[in-house]
C-alpha cells in the first residue's frame, strides 16, 4: 500500500513512523552484552516497528526527566511514560548488544548516556504511589539502578505469539486504507470482551468508519487471563456479533505497566501510530487494585490542550444490562436503580467459570463463556 493511499489517515505521533530495524553488526558477539526482560524486549520490538514513534531508542536523561515531570519529551511533544533500558553497571563501550531472556541477540544500542534515577520518585510520578504492592512499582524496584539512553537498531525481531494478528503500524494503516477507513477507533483490552465492552465498542463504531480491536498480548500479571484464551474469546465474539468489514483484530505487543491514567495517554499515542484517529477510554483504564479513581484515566486528558494529542479520546462510563430498560445502558442513559442492573464482580465470574457454570447472557455472550469455561478446566 503506497504512502499516497494512507495519507488520509491520522499522522503518526511526531509526523513520521520511525523504523529502527537494520542489519546485524558483524562484531555483535564481541560487544558488551546485556540481557533484557520480556518488558524491555517488547519495547525493543515496538521501537523497531514504529509503534513508539517518535522514539528512536531508549530515553536519555532529558527526555526521561521531562516525561516524569511534565508528560512531554524534551522537544515538548506529549508522552506519558518512560521507555528506558535499565542496566546493572555502565557499559565498557559506546555500543552494546541486547539479548532476550533466551540469550538470542536482538539489537544493538548506541550508548549516548548512562544515568542514575530515583526509583521512589519515578514510582510516585508515574504510578501515583510508592506502594510496592502495586505491580508496576514492584517491578521498578526489582530492576537495575542505571538507565542507558541511545538509539537502537533491531536486527532480529522475536517470533510473535500470534502470527496472524501481528500487524505493525504500517500494516494496520495499509489495512485501514484498503478498506477505505479514515476515522478509526482503537480499543485496548487485556481482558475478555464481555457485554459491557461490546456495547461501548459498538456505540463508538456508530460514529467512525472502523474499529481496531487491539488486545495487549505482552507481559501481564500472573492472575490476568492468559493471552491465548483472550484471543480465542475475541475471535468467537467478532465472528458472531460484529460486521467483518467494519472491524480489524490485531495484537498489541506491549507489556502492561498498570500505570492507570498515564498509561491511558501512552496507549492512545501508540494507537495513533497504528492509524487510529479515536481511542476508547473506559472506567479504570490500565488500572489495578484501588490505586486510581474510577475515571482518573479520563480526567488526565484534560492536562493537554484540546486536540494537542491529535488522537481523540472517547470516554465511556461503566455500562451494564438493565432489566427494566431491557438493554445495555449506563448511568447517563438509565434511570433505574442498581437492583435492576446485572453486574458481576470478577471474583464471581471466576467462581462460575471454575464451576463450569455459564454467567448470565446479560453479562457475557455464551460463546465467550464456553471458551473461558474450557480454559478454567
Amino acid at each position: 500500500m503506497s504512502a499516497v493511499a494512507t495519507e488520509r489517515l491520522i499522522r503518526p505521533h511526531g509526523g513520521e513512523l520511525v523504523d529502527r530495524t537494520g542489519e546485524r553488526p558483524y562484531d555483535v558477539e564481541s560487544l558488551d552484552r546485556f540481557v533484557v526482560t520480556a518488558r524491555e524486549a517488547s519495547d525493543l520490538d515496538m521501537l523497531a516497528s514504529g509503534a513508539l514513534s517518535p522514539l528512536h531508542g531508549f530515553m536519555g536523561r532529558e527526555d526521561y526527566e521531562r516525561v516524569l515531570e511534565e508528560m512531554r519529551l524534551a522537544n515538548g511533544l506529549p508522552w506519558a511514560l518512560p521507555v528506558c533500558l535499565p542496566v546493572p553497571a555502565p557499559p565498557k563501550t559506546d555500543r552494546i548488544a541486547v539479548a532476550d531472556e533466551s540469550g538470542t541477540f536482538r539489537a544493538v544500542v548506541d550508548v549516548e548516556e548512562v544515568y542514575e534515577y530515583d526509583k521512589e520518585r519515578e514510582a510516585e510520578l508515574c504510578f501515583r504511589t510508592r506502594d510496592r504492592g502495586h505491580p508496576g512499582v514492584a517491578r521498578l524496584h526489582g530492576q537495575d539502578g542505571l538507565y542507558v539512553g541511545g538509539r537502537v537498531t533491531v536486527f532480529s525481531r522475536a517470533e510473535p505469539q500470534f502470527r496472524s494478528l501481528a500487524l505493525d503500524p504500517a500494516e494496520t494503516r495499509a489495512a485501514f486504507a484498503e478498506r477505505g477507513w479514515r476515522r478509526v477507533v482503537g480499543f485496548q483490552t487485556r481482558n475478555p470482551i464481555h457485554r459491557a465492552h461490546e456495547y461501548l465498542t459498538k456505540v463508538a463504531l456508530e460514529t467512525v468508519d472502523g474499529l481496531l480491536v487491539h488486545p495487549l498480548v505482552g507481559e501481564t500479571k500472573s492472575d490476568d487471563v492468559p493471552a491465548a484464551t483472550r484471543v480465542e474469546c475475541y475471535r468467537v465474539l467478532l465472528h458472531g456479533y460484529y460486521p467483518p468489514d467494519r472491524v480489524l483484530l490485531s495484537a498489541f505487543p506491549a507489556a502492561m505497566r498498570y500505570a492507570g491514567p498515564r498509561e491511558a495517554i501512552w496507549h492512545a499515542i501508540c494507537r495513533k501510530n497504528y492509524g487510529c484517529s479515536h481511542f476508547i477510554v473506559g472506567r479504570d483504564h490500565a488500572g489495578v487494585g484501588d490505586y486510581y479513581g474510577t475515571y482518573d484515566a479520563q480526567l488526565i486528558f484534560d492536562e493537554f490542550a484540546p486536540h494537542e494529542l491529535d488522537v481523540e479520546p472517547m470516554f465511556f462510563e461503566h455500562s451494564f444490562w438493565c432489566r427494566a430498560c431491557g438493554s445495555m445502558a449506563s448511568a447517563k442513559t438509565c434511570p433505574h436503580g442498581a437492583d435492576e442492573h446485572v453486574f458481576l464482580s470478577g471474583t464471581k465470574v471466576r467462581e462460575l467459570l471454575s464451576a463450569g457454570e455459564v454467567p448470565p447472557e446479560e453479562f457475557t455472550r455464551a460463546e465467550v463463556a464456553e471458551v473461558l469455561i474450557e480454559a478454567y478446566r
